[in-house]
């Protein structure tokens, strides 16, 4: 009989698991049970000793629970955990979602997760600053790809066998304050839109930061206590904030006739939380002095009204306001 393409009987103790070897193969294959579930795998070695080894280990690791679940699992898989840890945790769901759709999807959308390392994250990195994506934004992007394998790795069993890392590219030092009094006056004074108004009201008074603002619900607001709830301040804890009279009277315009779920801020007469409000408050700067026009083709300034010089014919222009 010819002993190379005979299949070796698995032998072993009961609840030990084996090792055997298939017809055709050179390499061992091991053999185990889970939980009552039966599971085969390729040992990839041709050595007898070390397949026992790998059974071994594989048998420790399902103990452990450090075993990794089998199937392809995706990207795609990974962030829907993480978008449903958003959800039970009440945090900016949103932002995730936009995220996901805007940037990291076109690249990583399909993507086995054993196939994400440092060479696909340098080649996300590099089309981002191609878009002009600034720094902060691309690390907290990949911040949010981190976050998604690090609930993979914590989950039971484990979806993927590490944690992703990623070096943080360099970002600008943060600002120092928002704006003086005479600038808010003349911002004030020249806003037509009620939730940027309100927004611009509470950043002033109170320091909110944006993610903070788009995050409000009607049920954050109690204009009988004259107050304002943060659900997901910068320490993570919740805090509650006294409200100006300014503050209060916007609020109210903006809450009325809102359910306590839906969003604080929302354009128009609609119930569509606010999700990019950059192009209403750059626009909103310019108007107010305080801004300038920049030509998408060569990113220098416009004055109000004009053409670029230095792009004949070319009329994209974008507005560039302070930093919100």
């Amino acid at each position: 009989m010819n002993m190379e393409t005979t299949e070796k009987k698995p032998r072993g103790k009961r609840g030990q698991g084996c090792i055997y070897q298939p017809k055709g193969s050179r390499n061992y294959w091991i053999k185990f049970s889970v939980n009552g579930s039966t599971i085969q795998q390729s040992a990839e070695t041709e050595s007898r000793r070390e397949a026992l080894d790998k059974l071994k280990a594989e048998i420790l690791k399902h103990a452990n629970g450090d075993a990794v679940a089998a199937g392809r699992v995706t990207v795609d898989d990974l962030y829907s955990v993480l978008l449903t840890d958003y959800r039970i945790n009440q945090k900016a769901l949103w932002w995730a979602e936009l995220n996901w759709n805007k940037h990291l999807k076109p690249l990583f959308g399909g993507m086995q997760a054993k196939n994400v390392g440092t060479d696909t994250l340098s080649r996300y990195i590099e089309s981002r600053r191609k878009e002009n994506a600034a720094n902060g934004s691309i690390n907290r992007e990949l911040s949010l790809l981190q976050r998604a394998f690090m609930l993979g790795y914590e989950s039971q069993p484990r979806k993927v066998a590490r944690p992703l890392r990623f070096h943080r590219l360099a970002e600008s030092k943060p600002r120092q304050g928002f704006i003086e009094q005479k600038q808010y006056d003349t911002l004030a004074a020249n806003c037509s839109d009620l939730f940027m108004r309100a927004m611009l009201a509470l950043a002033y008074s109170f320091g909110f930061r944006k993610g903070e603002l788009l995050s409000l619900k009607v049920s954050d607001v109690d204009l009988f206590a004259g107050t304002i709830r943060l659900r997901d301040s910068k320490n993570g804890e919740p805090r509650k904030v006294a409200l100006t009279e300014d503050a209060k009277n916007l609020l109210a315009a903006c809450v009325a006739g809102k359910s306590a779920e839906h969003a604080v801020f929302t354009r128009g007469k609609g119930t569509k939380p606010v999700a990019d409000f950059r192009a209403t408050w750059a626009a909103l700067c310019c108007r107010a002095g305080l801004g300038q026009m920049i030509c998408k083709g060569c990113s220098k300034p416009v004055e109000h009204g004009s053409k670029c010089e230095n792009c004949p014919g070319r009329k994209r222009l974008k507005y560039r306001g302070l930093l919100f």
